[in-house]
């Protein structure tokens, strides 16, 4: 489980391409402070687990389910990426829940800097914008972010100065492509639901059966 606060910014030393996986090889810095073999690291918001790790470096392998739903696929030596340790129980909560489990990409349409802040549009599909609402939560490249407008097939977020100087979202362009991850009370709340119904529809009890027994 992580918060979407980015710790650092790494970079890709070393991509291995298998036949439908690969292992990154990533160096940083402050996350190195207490890395062991086996953690959970965020990269882009893609959760890996620490295969190795030696000289401020680490691998992980990824699999072929998380290379067709994220945008890590796309990743090559030198490219940069948001890096965040797994959030200590003890630790303070400042994003929301996000559990590193990329739901789809979406495509930057538009940035547009008003004062001091830097305006996101971001267009996405449909199985994704059904659970983006107005001031929820959303992650961007693992980055915990509020929804400040919600369209048909967009949404629209805002960055302060000191996002874009922590992570690599200020260092998009119109048509890059990020990973994005759904607020996930939004899907079990669906699954809640659906469940209920789908219970409902199987049951005995009719509205004939009640008024044959009087109620």
């Amino acid at each position: 489980m992580f918060t979407g606060i980015i710790e650092e910014i790494g970079i890709i030393r070393r991509r291995q391409k298998g036949i439908r996986s690969s292992v990154l090889t990533i160096q940083g810095d402050t996350i190195f402070q207490d890395l062991k073999l086996g953690d959970s690291v965020a990269v882009n918001g893609v959760c890996l687990t620490v295969a190795d790790c030696s000289n401020n470096t680490f691998s992980a392998d990824v699999m072929n389910e998380t290379l067709n739903r994220a945008n890590i696929g796309s990743l090559k030596t030198g490219s940069r990426v948001n890096l965040e340790r797994a959030m200590p129980v003890n630790g303070r909560f400042g994003g929301h829940m996000v559990s590193g489990h990329i739901d789809g990409t979406g495509v930057i349409t538009k940035i547009k800097k008003i004062d001091s802040a830097i305006i996101y549009t971001v267009k996405t599909t449909d199985n994704i914008m059904k659970y983006i609402v107005e001031k929820g939560s959303i992650a961007i490249d693992g980055i915990s972010l509020t929804v400040a407008e919600a369209a048909d097939d967009s949404f629209i977020v805002s960055i302060i100065p000191h996002t874009a100087k922590t992570t690599i979202l200020s260092g998009k362009s119109v048509g890059d492509t990020v990973n994005l991850e759904n607020d996930v009370l939004g899907k079990y709340i669906e699954k809640l639901i659906s469940h209920g119904q789908a219970q409902k529809s199987h049951s005995n009890i009719t509205k004939e059966f009640l008024t044959k027994f009087g109620y």
